[in-house]
């Protein structure tokens, strides 16, 4: 966490006030001496106390609490985005996430997964739904466009599905490093709580699912290499890399890379046989 920077907070107080229109939000217009909305107009919004409010301008306010800061962003009208810099300027650290279901990707990041052709790539949730993936993905991990999008979910695929559990070199490792990086990833999120549905179905669906989310353990995803058993091409090694969504803390993308070149061949062979079939 770094230092508040009270100099800097009161001049993006004063840049976000004067882009307000008054006029817009109720107050008359009048004759002002500064564009946007006065001191006291954004102390009123914001339910604090207007001398407070210019001290905190002025760079001479003390440190605001987390509420104080969300009702002076709501004030102020600001986006998400702004929202973070106020919290950055005031506290030196970002507000705590506010978790916000969307399993929505933009064409552009679609393009971004059918752009790596030999690499299986997909985007999963902070409750691990995967919402989109690539060809290469469906020919060597699972052809999610074949699932319903309630069956498209890591948990339920790892813990549920016999042949996904068949793929994996070693299971029970795998297993307990999906569970583990799925507690991490969904806490920072801010998704615990949206999760909870999930993992009691879980716990009721799958004791090895229970026992592990009882041991209580996380992990980050980050890289490494997951070893396969394709019933195709047999066995083959992956390396991945997780990668999070800038701007959406609720999404992340995990991409595979064939580790060495026979099993670049090996996924090449099956993303051409899935071509002809499709």
């Amino acid at each position: 966490m770094r230092a508040p920077d009270t100099h800097l907070l009161g001049d993006y107080l004063k840049d976000r006030r004067a882009r307000l229109d008054p006029a817009a939000l109720g107050y008359p217009p009048g004759r002002r001496r500064t564009p946007g909305l006065r001191r006291e107009e954004v102390a009123q919004r914001a339910n604090v106390s207007a001398t407070w409010y210019t001290w905190l301008e002025q760079g001479r306010g003390g440190s605001p609490s987390n509420e104080v800061l969300d009702r002076i962003a709501r004030a102020l009208m600001l986006t998400e985005l702004e929202r973070e810099h106020l919290f950055l300027l005031a506290l030196g650290r970002p507000p705590a996430i506010r978790y916000q279901a969307n399993d929505s990707i933009t064409p552009r990041l679609q393009r971004v997964l059918d752009a790596l052709e030999f690499s299986p790539a997909l985007v999963k949730t902070a409750t691990w739904d995967v919402v989109a993936w690539n060809r290469a993905a469906a020919a060597v991990l699972t052809d999610y466009g074949k699932l319903e999008p309630a069956q498209r979910n890591v948990l339920r695929l790892m813990f549920g599905d016999p042949r996904v559990r068949a793929h994996q070199a070693d299971w029970e490792s795998v297993a307990r490093f999906v569970v583990a990086a799925f507690r991490l990833d969904a806490a920072r999120a801010g998704a615990a709580h949206s999760v909870q549905a999930l993992v009691e179905e879980m716990c009721e669906r799958s004791p090895e699912f229970a026992a592990l989310w009882r041991d209580q353990e996380v992990r980050e995803h980050g890289e490494g290499t997951k070893l396969l058993r394709h019933p195709v091409v047999g066995l083959l090694a992956m390396e991945y890399s997780a990668f999070t969504i800038d701007g959406r803390s609720d999404l992340s993308m995990v991409v595979y890379h064939p580790a060495t070149p026979e099993d670049a061949e090996r996924v090449r062979q099956l993303i051409r046989s899935s071509a002809l079939q499709s």
